[in-house]
């Protein structure tokens, strides 16, 4: 049987997947680039709210403790990061890479800062990895999209 880091860990990188498929397929077919990218933004809205929904059941367990965070902030934070991932879906590409960008960062210091007592360390390590290859995808989407239209 699988243990569930390892199933973790495999899970979390097929999750960068499409988001490096999308940045190849930019660049390797850009006459595709305005469809890719709402797939690209698609997806990006689609796992920040997945993240955003562990904060949940981590809430629920809190009850009535308020340490490191009250289960009314975990839950608040949980819904700041939904709706930011489904308002970016209604934003203008350059701010959707903004949007996206911080979005992501925001995430990974809220589980690192604030909810680091209640994670394993290999996931934070698991996050930072993550985390960085979605922001870097964000990044490289972004300036090819602002090089591309700065003309």
């Amino acid at each position: 049987m699988i243990s569930v880091a390892r199933l973790a860990i495999l899970v979390g990188i097929a999750g960068l997947i499409p988001f490096i498929a999308c940045v190849a397929a930019i660049f390797a077919m850009p006459q595709y680039s305005v469809a890719l990218l709402g797939y690209f933004y698609l997806y990006s809205a689609g796992i920040l709210a997945f993240m955003a929904g562990i904060y949940w059941p981590i809430a629920m367990q809190l009850d009535n403790r308020c340490y490191p965070l009250s289960p009314l902030m975990t839950m608040l934070l949980s819904q700041v990061f939904f709706v930011a991932a489904g308002i970016g879906l209604l934003l203008t590409t350059p701010a959707q890479i903004v949007l996206y960008t911080l979005a992501y960062l925001a995430l990974y210091i809220t589980d690192a800062r604030w909810m680091r007592v209640y994670w394993p360390a290999w996931y934070l390590r698991l996050r930072l990895l993550l985390t960085l290859v979605a922001v870097a995808c964000q990044l490289t989407v972004g300036a090819w999209f602002l090089l591309l239209h700065s003309s």
